[in-house]
Parts: structure tokens; C-alpha cells; sequence
């Protein structure tokens, strides 16, 4: 297990946010006409209403694709100037070649270096951070960090105990290293804190597909290429390690739990959710919460609520905004931002 510091930093800035969801909306009520479940039994115990699934022919590349376009509009950047794509993702559109350089083709990245990063659930915080490494070497001077997913796709939709949590999406963001002395910058991240404990890789996982498991007519019908949870153990966990690394990413920043303006939690369970807010000592109008409308769509959550965060008029100019995730692995992640 490790929960590594972090460590000093020249200075960089979200100076640019974006999000895409597909058209498509499935409702629990939809739900309820293919597995043995109701709309009371889903949001009592997960606080999600619908979610959003991509349509046959959009890979996670696309997804990906509208939501940096969002971001490098909202940034006011030119696509020439994005220099680095990261792209945190578990469901790739291929093992190879990375997801990251299919998206630099679709939006004409054309000067940037392409990589993928798989953390689960953490995916866009662990990419926000080596991003940062990348503007810190002096190497690269402005990225495009992006969380994207089209989970449906890795759904059992037979069981009825993992097939409603989850949903596609992406969101985005454009990073670029800042003027050391412009402590007034928005968006500027102060700390990032990560930690993973690779023991528990069995509570949360998809077993099938890879080298080990690869799936052949023998074993397909067992369906090993999709999520297998255990629910409570991975509760458990999210809910003591988000609040840790919460706790560790404020005080490198040198902040308390009273400077926190908004928190932006991994959507994965409102109850998650609400466990973290109490923990931490911070009201629900201090929480940001979009569960409801997109389910958990992994490393795409925080990117995605961020950008709705910023475009409600949640966060403000001078915020001090607290991001925190959990996922398999296990992963966790946690970053400060003055917004």
C-alpha cells in the first residue's frame, strides 16, 4: 500500500473545462423492464435516478473527443497549443494503440504527446497529477487531461446489483503551466495526494478480457469481461481512504476543512457521498452532486462535475475546491484547487 506526498510544484492552472454525455438516457424505470429491480430499490440505495449510454457506433474516443473540444473552447485555446493529451480511461476503444492518441487524431492535437492512464475511478485525478509532472519538468507547457468511459460496455445487465450504477461519459480539462508569481491565477492546484493498495484488487474488478483470463468460447458465457463488486467491502473502503486523502491533499496545501468552499466526490453512490460530507464536517450545500442525472461513470465523474460545477455557478473565482476519488485497485486520489 502507498500514500506518497506530493511534491513541490512549479505552478499550473485548469484554465479550461468541458463534458459530453450521450443522448441516450436509461431510467431506472427502463431498467426495471430488463432485470428484477424498481426505481424506489435503486435510488433508496444508490441515489441515482437515469443514466446516460453511448450509442453502438461512439467508442470511448468520441466521448473524449467532444468533451476536449469543450474544454479547449472554454479555455480559449487553439488545438496547436495542446502539447500533452492524457487520457484516464478503463475502457479503452482498443488495447492498443492508447485511446489518448485516437483522440488526438480526431480533434487534430497535432504537436502533443498521447498516453493513457487506468486507475479506475482515481484515473482523472492520477492523470491531473502526472500532467502536472509534465509541467513541472518545463517539457510540456499545456495539456488536455481527460476522464473518459463508456461503461456500458463492460455491464452485466443481468445483474441487478452492479447494472444500474453505472454510465458513459467524459469530461476535460486544459492545464497549463502558470506564472510562478501570479498567486491570483484561477484554477490553480495547490496539492494532489494518491494512494493505492493493490491487496484488495478482488473487491472491484473485471476479470476477463486481459492475459490472464483471456475470454474464449469455454468460458464467455460466464460473462468474465464485466464488473464483479463486492458492495459493502468497497464502501468501506472508499468512504475511510476519500476521507484521508481529503485530509492529507488540504493540509499540503496548507488549508483546513473550514476553507473548503465546494467538494467534488467521485459520483459513485450517493450515500458514499453523504458518508464523506459527514465525516469531513461539511454541510450538503458544501457537496457537489450529479448522481442522480449520470450514475458513476468512473474516471469521468470529477471532470464531468467539475465542468457543471464551474458553468452553474457552484464554484467561484477564489474557491477553494477539494476533488476526491476511489476506485479499483484500489486507487484513491485527492487534489486541492483555488478556483
Amino acid at each position: 500500500m502507498s500514500t506518497p506526498s506530493s511534491p513541490s510544484f512549479c505552478a499550473s492552472s485548469i484554465i479550461g473545462t468541458g463534458s459530453y454525455m450521450p443522448e441516450k438516457v436509461l431510467t431506472n424505470d427502463d431498467l426495471s423492464k430488463i432485470v428484477d429491480t424498481t426505481d424506489e430499490w435503486i435510488t433508496t440505495r444508490t441515489g441515482i435516478k437515469e443514466r446516460h449510454i453511448a450509442a453502438a457506433d461512439q467508442a470511448t474516443s468520441d466521448l473524449a473527443a467532444e468533451a476536449a473540444r469543450r474544454a479547449m473552447q472554454s479555455a480559449g485555446v487553439a488545438v496547436e497549443e495542446i502539447d500533452l493529451i492524457v487520457v484516464a480511461t478503463v475502457t479503452p476503444d482498443m488495447f492498443f494503440p492508447s485511446t489518448a492518441c485516437i483522440v488526438q487524431s480526431k480533434i487534430g492535437a497535432v504537436n502533443a504527446v498521447c498516453f493513457d492512464i487506468s486507475a479506475a475511478c482515481s484515473g482523472f485525478l492520477y492523470a491531473l497529477q502526472v500532467a502536472r509532472h509534465f509541467l513541472n519538468a518545463g517539457s510540456r507547457a499545456t495539456a488536455l487531461v481527460i476522464g473518459a468511459e463508456k461503461l456500458s460496455t463492460l455491464v452485466n445487465w443481468q445483474d441487478r446489483n452492479t447494472c444500474v450504477l453505472f454510465g458513459d461519459g467524459a469530461g476535460a480539462v486544459v492545464i497549463r503551466r502558470a506564472d510562478e508569481g501570479d498567486t491570483a491565477a484561477p484554477g490553480r492546484v495547490l496539492s494532489t495526494v494518491m494512494g493505492s493498495d493493490g491487496s484488495l484488487t478482488d473487491l472491484l474488478k473485471v476479470p476477463g478480457g486481459g492475459s490472464a483470463c483471456p475470454i474464449t468460447p469455454e468460458n464467455a458465457a460466464s460473462r468474465p469481461n464485466t464488473i464483479h463488486m463486492e458492495g459493502r467491502e468497497t464502501f468501506k473502503h472508499a468512504v475511510t481512504r476519500m476521507c484521508q486523502a481529503s485530509e492529507q491533499a488540504l493540509e499540503l496545501a496548507g488549508l483546513t476543512k473550514e476553507d473548503i468552499a465546494m467538494v467534488i466526490p467521485h459520483q459513485a453512490n450517493a450515500r458514499i457521498i453523504t458518508a464523506i460530507a459527514e465525516r469531513l464536517g461539511l454541510p450538503p450545500e458544501k457537496t457537489f452532486v450529479n448522481v442522480d442525472k449520470y450514475g458513476n461513470t468512473s474516471a469521468a465523474t470529477i471532470p464531468v462535475a467539475l465542468d457543471e460545477a464551474s458553468r452553474q455557478g457552484a464554484i467561484k473565482h477564489g474557491d477553494v475546491v477539494l476533488l476526491v476519488a476511489f476506485g479499483g485497485g484500489f486507487t484513491w486520489a485527492s487534489s486541492v484547487l483555488r478556483w
